[in-house]
């Protein structure tokens, strides 16, 4: 508590157009109560100019600052100038700070136009987008420049690395893979099944579920599962470093980046999704065999026979040629995205899930280019 002879004070000495505005004691959060209402009644009306003297203060914190600044801007807004004078060393940051920072004229939005907004966040993202796939043009030309020179020197391949990725890749993504591949063939037959009934053609699900599994949703769930699971993990991990200052000291080591970090990853997926997309065309045929067997009775050597039949005119290496594109998309994509982290947390989580938007997008974007291909070709 403030004692009696330190409480806090202040007098108005009238000089002219000026008003010396004398304050004194311990201006602190205790006196803030009392103070209050005094500071609210104080008319700066009739003078031009007016002196804050603070020499005879003894404490002064944050909140005796505040109603001093709340008093200084009352009377700013009047037309009146503050002077803030004889403020002692160790309260004269303080100080400066509120008459110089704080004093800030009230903010004016600007008028709000919904339609006009509209089209900036469209322009906004748009010019944002045109700047990513710039970005990831130039990012593939130089991965492009340092294949060309691993081909030519394989010595600088990191074999260590490249195995690690595809084990985390490849072998470690084959239980959500299948489980989902699984699935996906249960729900794909079900469905196929359930309108060929209606005309008796029952053995034709087979037909459907070889060439949706073998040709589509194979390949596209394997690289989404990829996507979420590796393309996320690849920019999460180097944009970590990046934070970590980890890639400044790798650069001033001597290392190429794009060689130590880059491209046992790229190589890792590029060896691991072929892979995996054959094992998701094989779990989805065998749960769309266990529907077909369960649901419409056609039995095991039925259902291989007329799987045959769709398989032997390409239709399974259609899917496969998918999942190398896919594969060298996804690596792209989530390195590309890690080398633009910036050095704070939050970074990392905001690429990471452009990594994984960005990947799948242009994953769908591109087996819908490969339909348009194959169906001009007649394949």
């Amino acid at each position: 508590m403030t004692s009696a002879s330190d409480a806090a004070w202040y007098t108005l000495q009238p000089e002219g157009d000026t008003m010396r505005f004398v304050v004194g004691g311990s201006w602190t959060r205790d006196e803030a109560e009392r103070l209050d209402p005094l500071m609210r009644s104080l008319d700066p009306r009739g003078y031009r100019q007016v002196e804050i003297d603070c020499a005879a203060v003894s404490r002064l914190d944050t909140v005796g600052a505040w109603l001093l600044l709340r008093t200084g801007r009352k009377m700013q807004h009047e037309g009146v100038t503050i002077t803030p004078v004889n403020v002692a060393p160790e309260y004269r940051a303080l100080v400066h700070t509120i008459h110089h920072d704080c004093w800030a004229p009230p903010v004016e939005l600007p008028p709000h136009h919904s339609f006009t907004a509209l089209l900036e966040r469209t322009g906004r993202a748009t010019w944002h987008a045109l700047g990513q796939a710039y970005g990831l043009i130039g990012f593939f030309g130089l991965v492009v420049a340092e294949i060309a020179t691993t081909v030519v020197r394989p010595r600088k391949l990191r074999v260590p690395g490249l195995v690690h990725q595809i084990e985390e890749i490849g072998l470690n993504s084959l239980p959500i893979v299948g489980l989902l591949s699984l699935l996906i063939g249960v729900v794909f037959a079900y469905e196929g099944a359930g309108e060929l009934h209606r005309f008796g053609a029952d053995v034709f699900t087979v037909n459907i579920l070889g060439v949706g599994v073998l040709r589509e949703l194979g390949a596209m769930m394997a690289a989404i599962m990829v996507a979420g699971r590796s393309g996320s993990a690849f920019t999460a991990q180097i944009g970590t470093m990046k934070v970590n200052e980890e890639l400044d000291a790798l650069q001033v080591g001597g290392l190429n980046l794009v060689e130590v970090l880059i491209l046992p990853r790229l190589f890792g997926i590029l060896v691991a999704l072929p892979l995996l997309t054959f094992f998701a065309n094989i779990m989805g045929l065998i749960g769309g065999a266990v529907t077909c067997y369960f649901d419409l009775g056609i039995t095991t050597p039925v259902f291989l026979n007329q799987l045959r039949s769709v398989a032997s005119g390409g239709t399974f290496w259609l899917g496969m040629i998918k999942a190398p594109v896919f594969a060298a998309i996804i690596g792209l994509v989530g390195c590309h995205q890690g080398l633009q982290v910036e050095r704070n947390a939050a970074s990392v989580g905001r690429h990471t899930t452009a990594a994984v938007v960005e990947a799948i997008f242009l994953v769908i974007a591109a087996d819908a280019m490969f339909s348009i291909l194959f169906s001009a070709v007649g394949l």
